[in-house]
């Protein structure tokens, strides 16, 4: 009798066509992949196509999608009103060179929904947000430093690197120490560091992800960003709230709409253009007025910020971008994806306590993260929002590899496509997704048990 395969030797069979795909893609393609995320051994996924919260791989398998564009999709892949907005756009033109009504109506979008917002600039990325935002603090305090904690993503600018990986002090290839050194990396969540380095007097700004880093994997304790609120203030320093993840999703205002908590600026991107290219920053008339020319109100010769950009609202973007904010106004959006987050988040750690398998799932809104290996002192198959006693390199790290890919293969032969050790829901997943989710995930580290993994 031939031994079963192992969850490896299955996935190498059933994704064959996407094996073929990514040896063509190293041969043209740096890495062989476009996003650093995507590489997965022993090869990655490629889809053919998407449509709500399902996607199709090249090999024709039906996949429940937990990527959803890395967070970009609120409403899913392809939603017929924002299809229907960029088809149209398609027609009338994709770049004009010049202003158009369309980015007036998506900046007047994003003030309706972040109330903390007086005028907003566009980019084309979140990692451009942040540069610009970064930017201004210090045009506008006259400070060079910026402070962000250990761990939180601001993209990919040689700024942002700083801290982004454990160990934070490691070199970052490619980034000059110079520029490293105006980045001072606070500990995870630690205030006294922020008190500390803000009372120094050459810090112009603090940026962090209001959920804590990478998206709620280390949660903020509660009360920490009213405090920080409030040592900003009282110290003359820029807050910059990341919301490139939280923005539209945790409220139809952000993170700090539910917090109640009002940053001076905010960096956008993902959902802020529909499922485009597309990102912003926006806050207090009185910085961003740096961007303003000679004549107008507000112009500073001294402390003058340019910004050009060529795809900076481009009108397909635009135009998605406005459509999807339109409907993401209202909270029942939000609401929906929440709940069919936590009943997921619940169902797995449920599974998890039920099989005798080491492991633990949290997160908060509608995200959720995976360890598989270890245990949380809190863990009581219930849904988790803080781990406790785990180290923030293990929150921030995931599961160790031979978990990681053994979970995200068996996941993708059960039909549902992980984002790395986590996901996000949209606002059309249904309780039916989530409940068959439930059973791939049991399915799934019943068979990783079975085969010794957690020996």
């Amino acid at each position: 009798m031939a031994a079963q395969p192992t969850i490896e030797q299955e996935f190498n069979e059933a994704f064959k066509t996407s094996e073929t795909q990514y040896r063509r893609a190293v041969e043209a393609i740096a890495g062989g992949v476009t996003h650093d995320v995507r590489h997965m051994k022993p090869f990655p996924l490629y889809i053919d196509t998407a449509s709500g919260s399902r996607k199709w791989d090249v090999d024709g398998h039906e996949l429940i999608d937990y990527v959803m564009g890395h967070g970009a999709l609120l409403f899913g892949h392809s939603h017929g009103e924002i299809v229907d907005a960029v088809n149209q756009q398609m027609q009338r033109g994709t770049h004009y060179g010049a202003g158009h009504e369309l980015e007036i109506e998506w900046g007047e979008r994003i003030k309706h929904n972040v109330k903390s917002i007086d005028r907003v600039e566009f980019t084309s990325s979140g990692t451009e947000a942040t540069l610009m935002a970064m930017r201004l603090a210090r045009a506008y305090t006259g400070r060079d430093k910026i402070l962000k904690f250990a761990g939180h993503f601001h993209g990919w600018h040689d700024y942002a690197v700083a801290g982004e990986r454990f160990p934070i002090e490691k070199p970052v290839p490619g980034v000059p120490k110079a520029v490293l050194d105006t980045v001072v990396v606070a500990p995870v969540n630690d205030l006294d560091f922020v008190e500390q380095a803000l009372s120094r007097g050459d810090i112009a700004g603090v940026i962090l992800e209001p959920s804590g880093a990478s998206w709620a994997s280390i949660p903020f304790p509660d009360g920490h960003l009213k405090k920080i609120r409030e040592m900003t203030e009282q110290h003359n320093t820029v807050l910059i709230f990341d919301e490139v993840i939280t923005g539209f999703r945790w409220a139809p205002g952000g993170k700090q709409e539910s917090e109640g908590i009002v940053p001076d600026l905010t960096t956008m991107a993902k959902i802020v253009a529909g499922g485009l290219p597309g990102g912003a920053v926006g806050g207090r008339r009185d910085i961003m007025d740096l961007l303003a020319f000679k004549d107008e109100p507000g112009w500073n010769a001294d402390k003058k910020v340019g910004h050009p950009g060529t795809y900076n609202a481009n009108p397909l973007s635009a135009v998605a971008g406005a459509t999807c904010l339109q409907m993401a106004a209202n909270p029942r959006v939000q609401r929906h994806a929440e709940e069919m987050a936590l009943r997921l988040r619940k169902g797995f750690n449920k599974v998890l306590v039920d099989e005798n398998v080491p492991g633990f799932v949290w997160g908060e809104s509608s995200v959720f993260h995976i360890v598989l290996g270890e245990t949380c002192e809190n863990q009581t198959g219930d849904d988790i929002h803080i781990p406790q006693g785990v180290a923030p390199e293990r929150l921030k790290g995931g599961s160790d590899a031979k978990y990681d890919h053994a979970l995200y293969q068996g996941m993708l032969l059960n039909g549902v496509d992980l984002f790395h050790g986590g996901g996000l829901i949209s606002s059309v997943h249904t309780a039916e997704d989530v409940d068959k989710t439930i059973e791939a995930f049991r399915a799934t580290v019943v068979r990783m048990r079975d085969e010794g993994m957690f020996n």
